[in-house]
């Protein structure tokens, strides 16, 4: 069954889909940093929603859906409009890639999170796992 992006069930799956990835733990067993991700209203989705996602040593211990962004103080947040995540999800849009051209805004230390690509690769391929039901 598809789970609706964005949503607290969405974000938990993706916590629970790097919780049981032994690549992903590999490509980040040296990171800490919590993200918020900040979906942006646009043309195909009319809301802001922060989506928080605690990332430690290679797992994901916390996740859920936030009412605000600065409500778990995480240390990295990333904002586009929703039809952008979309493209990330799907892998039309390397993360990475996002970052530099700009089309993903990043707060947080940039040198640090480009340290850790494999990473960022890792987290996408996570979810591009999930089922996920788009707004059309």
């Amino acid at each position: 069954m598809a789970i609706k992006f964005p949503s607290d069930a969405w974000i938990k799956e993706m916590s629970r889909e790097l919780n049981a990835s032994q690549s992903y733990y590999q490509s980040a067993k040296d990171w800490e940093g919590d993200f918020t991700f900040v979906v942006e209203a646009d043309d195909t989705y009319d809301a802001t929603t922060y989506l928080y996602l605690g990332l430690h040593h290679g797992k994901s211990p916390d996740a859920g859906e936030i009412q605000q962004l600065d409500e778990k103080g995480a240390e990295y947040t990333i904002s586009a409009p929703y039809s952008t995540w979309r493209k990330v999800i799907e892998g039309r849009i390397d993360p990475i890639q996002g970052l530099m051209t700009k089309r993903l805004k990043l707060q947080g230390n940039m040198m640090m999170v480009m340290r850790y690509p494999k990473a960022a690769k890792e987290i996408m391929a996570c979810a591009k796992q999930i089922s996920t039901e788009f707004a059309e």
